[in-house]
């Protein structure tokens, strides 16, 4: 089967190509250099952008895999949500567009499990799995007793971790998108555990909510007065050392607080041999460390994708609408965008003309 995969949830335009089990290609184009000087994406920007490109990188894609106008592509996988509904049409339209012309299925894909089906880049999940969401705006738990399943057990109920990560650096003048930034200069201080208490633990539960620590080191910042950062010349070096001590900090807050949560949700499995860690903040290197120790003391397997798939991305996708194609499943061509904040629906359809 080859899938070809279009994600344009957010910021980046993405577009792959999957064969038998074997990603042929992708190209992912970043929209961080436009949003930055707002320091944040602007939706109807996000949207114009994806529009502009979009065709340009189906084409690209499509000619390197020797394979134009869409020859031979079986399957056509798209996002569905959630995201920024304005970006999400764009390529739903698109994708939808194709499917008729090129009279094969399509598939509307969730994107937070997308997210964690990337982990099977790296090696096989093994099931039955926990999968910990961590991104910019969702941080979700869910149990994963097969492929394709997922239980949620725990959401993030206001700011998610990636939204604290980013509203934290703002605070801080760290440049666009901060939670990198955070993540560097933590690498060079000393975090104080005692400085921040751990958000959202005082109950039974494996939700999340990190709204409270983002204004409490925002007013920790303001009180303290520190001289503003010039990201225009970005150089740890000279930023002082109680900024990487209070990234540190910030740091390690987020992670325990991530830490405590997956043990709960541990608690609520019968079984769990993989824990997969996913989404744009698990790129974080002490996260992804702290992580694998856990997994490891547990006698799990520990998966996470590789650093330039931990962002959006089009392969996983074009990944996760194989998986479903494979089960004989495709989506009607009536299917919606869904935003964030709303739960995408599990509406797959049968394909009638699938054949094991």
């Amino acid at each position: 089967m080859i899938c070809l995969g279009i994600e344009t949830s957010c910021d980046e335009t993405s577009v792959a190509l999957w064969q038998d089990g074997h990603l042929i290609t992708d190209l992912v184009h970043t929209q961080i250099p436009m949003h930055s000087v707002f320091g944040g994406v602007v939706p109807e920007l996000a949207s114009r952008e994806h529009l502009r490109l979009l065709d340009g990188l189906v084409s690209s894609v499509l000619q390197s895999a020797d394979r134009p106008a869409g020859q031979g592509i079986d399957l056509i996988a798209v996002t569905r949500g959630p995201g920024l509904l304005g970006a999400l049409l764009v390529g739903i339209s698109y994708a939808k567009s194709l499917s008729l012309s090129l009279g094969i299925p399509i598939i509307g894909v969730n994107h937070l499990h997308a997210h964690l089906l990337a982990c099977d880049f790296t090696e096989a999940i093994e099931y039955p799995a926990l999968g910990v969401l961590v991104s910019g705006g969702h941080t979700h738990i869910y149990e994963m007793p097969a492929p394709c399943e997922f239980n949620l057990l725990g959401k993030t109920l206001d700011d998610a971790a990636g939204e604290a990560f980013d509203k934290i650096a703002k605070v801080l003048n760290l440049p666009y998108p901060g939670g990198k930034y955070i993540d560097i200069l933590a690498g060079h201080g000393t975090a104080n555990p005692r400085l921040f208490s751990k958000p959202y633990l005082h109950n039974d539960n494996c939700d999340f909510s990190f709204s409270g620590l983002k204004t409490a080191v925002a007013q920790y910042v303001y009180k303290k007065s520190f001289a503003a950062i010039d990201y225009a010349s970005f150089d740890v070096e000279s930023i002082p050392q109680e900024i990487k001590d209070l990234c540190a900090t910030v740091n390690e807050t987020i992670v325990e607080t991530l830490l405590e949560k997956t043990r709960r949700a541990v608690a609520r499995c019968q079984e769990v041999k993989t824990l997969c860690l996913a989404g744009g903040v698990a790129a974080n290197s002490h996260l992804r460390q702290r992580f694998s120790t856990f997994a490891r003391d547990r006698g799990f397997k520990f998966l996470a994708p590789a650093q330039n798939y931990c962002g959006d991305n089009a392969a996983m996708i074009a990944y996760a609408g194989v998986q479903w194609a494979n089960r004989g499943l495709m989506s009607s061509m009536d299917f919606e965008a869904i935003p964030r904040g709303k739960i995408v629906p599990n509406d797959f359809i049968v394909n009638p003309f699938f054949k094991e």
